[in-house]
């Protein structure tokens, strides 16, 4: 019985080592002869066809857009691609420069859709705190409503106001005034 349990195995892998070793094609070891062309001329023989290896992709340096989502929150915020919207003087309406400002940045939040901000409403040195924290927070919310018309999601922005306690500029003449009178944006999350 063993013998024949012996035979039987052997019998398998014999079989198993000749069909595979059937399987495999090997490339013809002689060229075709040459060929007679009409009028007494040879041709060439056909090459066989070779394989073409593709080329490797070769690294390239990632364009300037695609290394601002790579950024840090403080690298982004150091140097943020968003641009403060300015404002007149007791005002809260975005003129035509500030719509611009925003409209650019709205482009920006589109491609980089995964990033939440805080637009901080700011005012000069004049006036008392709390009107400069009420006209900052209008500011603030002003900026916010026209991003959402742009298509900006509500839930990507929040507001908040500094009326005139973090002043870009610390000078006290119109020219500092005018750079604290804004809108700036905050990256908080990506």
């Amino acid at each position: 019985m063993r013998s024949v349990r012996k035979g039987v195995v052997v019998a398998l892998v014999l079989g198993t080592m000749i069909s595979a070793g059937c399987g495999q094609k090997k490339p013809p070891t002689n060229p075709m002869p040459p060929a007679a062309v009409p009028g007494g001329g040879v041709t060439a023989p056909e090459k066989p066809a070779q394989r073409v290896e593709e080329a490797t992709p070769v690294a390239t340096e990632p364009i300037a857009e695609d290394t601002i989502g790579a950024k840090s929150l403080d690298d982004l915020n150091r140097d943020s691609p968003l641009k403060p919207a300015f404002f007149p003087l007791d005002s809260a309406e975005l003129d035509a420069d500030g719509q611009a400002v925003v409209q650019g940045n709205a482009e920006l939040l589109k491609k980089y859709s995964s990033w939440v901000i805080t637009i901080e409403g700011h005012c000069d040195e004049r006036g008392t705190a709390e009107y400069n924290l009420a006209l900052g927070e209008r500011r603030a919310v002003a900026v916010k409503t026209y991003l959402v018309s742009l298509g900006i999601s509500p839930d990507r922005v929040r507001t908040v106001s500094y009326g005139k306690e973090f002043p870009f500029d610390p000078g006290h003449a119109e020219t500092s005034w005018s750079k604290n009178r804004r809108a700036h944006f905050v990256i908080t999350a990506k």
